[in-house]
């Protein structure tokens, strides 16, 4: 039986439609209206009122008004689409709290956090809370990084947030490529897509954040292996109605994207198969979660190295249930070439369709 319980995602899909789903257009000199964006914003929010995802927050006074310098860009203006939410209506999380996990009672044993490790710091990124933020601009000692998660595509991304010996500060746009996250940097406006983490638009388009090593994990794998690792603090200065799911039942297999994306024609896999995606230098690889899930351990010869890709049971999926730690058993993967971790990311595979057609599928 087909599950289609969007829910409060529902609703926001009727108010983008019927906000036509603008798109931003560029004039001539290649900056877009700042009237026209500000319109864009306002009409979404009287048609959203209050569904969850920072559509009910105010929206911020330059809501329409960027800095960003249009005229410089990779892609056409008319790929990105408003999502709702106008600029930093989902709000990053700038100074994030923690909590030694020996003292976390708030989460339930198979709840997904990401887990990052810097040296021997290691630090878990509760879903329940990135759902609602999609980003954190934390520090590892000296290093900053961005901890990401965009719900539509299922990428939870770490990025080292220094560019050309600069540290930018990461907010949300409010728009979308491919259904896919777009961020700004606080310094320059430049729009960077979070898949990849390329600035597309921007006095930046063209440079990339370096994508550290990251994997979701269950809560318990966690604590257990990290009892003095910090955790999220859900006391985040916000109020969010943190361990509830906004996107119940999204990531059925049955269902679509809620954006359109490129290549949706690439029947390859179910536009909603989530797969373990990981590049080893000009190669890229993409290994299904059924395939995964029955082996438990995929290997990969590539250019002399040893790539491989396992999986384990006991992780909530963040997209199904109302109740986000109610959430199916979907598992979660690790990835290491040679014996070390690398970044990796467990997307949808329309999002990989759309980024990276020339994919290479393996299954055994």
């Amino acid at each position: 039986m087909k599950r289609r319980r969007f829910g409060l995602l529902a609703l926001l899909v009727a108010a983008v439609a019927a906000a036509a789903v603008v798109v931003v257009r560029a004039a001539e000199d290649g900056t877009p209206d700042a009237d026209e964006l500000g319109r864009i914003a306002e009409e979404i929010n009287r048609q959203v009122p209050n569904v969850g995802l920072g559509e009910g927050s105010p929206a911020p006074p330059d809501a329409g008004e960027w800095k960003t310098d249009f005229s410089k860009r990779l892609v056409p203006l008319e790929e990105f689409q408003a999502g709702g939410p106008p600029k930093d209506g989902i709000p990053a999380i700038d100074n994030p709290r923690y909590r030694y996990a020996r003292d976390v009672d708030y989460l339930e044993d198979r709840e997904p956090v990401i887990l990052v490790r810097v040296g021997d710091d290691a630090r878990a990124y509760p879903l329940r809370i990135l759902v609602w933020h999609e980003i954190v601009n934390a520090r590892f000692g000296n290093l900053p990084v961005a901890v990401t998660f965009c719900p539509l595509c299922n990428t939870a991304i770490v990025f080292d947030r220094r560019v050309d010996r600069r540290t930018l500060s990461f907010g949300t746009t409010g728009m979308l490529r491919d259904s896919d996250l777009v961020m700004y940097d606080r310094q320059t406006e430049s729009w960077w897509q979070q898949f990849g983490g390329q600035a597309l638009v921007g006095r930046l388009a063209g440079k990339k954040l370096r994508q550290l090593p990251a994997r979701i994990v269950a809560w318990e794998e966690f604590r257990r292996a990290h009892p003095d690792g910090l955790v999220l603090d859900i006391f985040t200065g916000f109020s969010r109605n943190y361990g509830a799911n906004p996107y119940p039942g999204y990531d059925s297999i049955d269902s679509s994207p809620l954006f359109p994306v490129r290549n949706a024609d690439d029947d390859r896999l179910p536009a909603k198969e989530r797969v373990v995606y990981v590049e080893v230098d000009d190669h890229a690889f993409a290994v299904p979660y059924p395939a995964l899930a029955e082996k438990r351990r995929i290997e990969i010869d590539v250019d002399g190295k040893r790539l491989v890709v396992t999986w384990r049971r006991g992780v909530a999926s963040a997209l199904d249930d109302v109740v986000l730690a109610r959430g199916r058993d979907v598992g979660a993967a690790n990835v290491l070439v040679d014996g070390r971790p690398v970044p990796f990311t467990e997307p949808f595979w329309f999002t990989v369709a759309a980024f990276r057609p020339d994919i290479e599928i393996v299954e055994d």
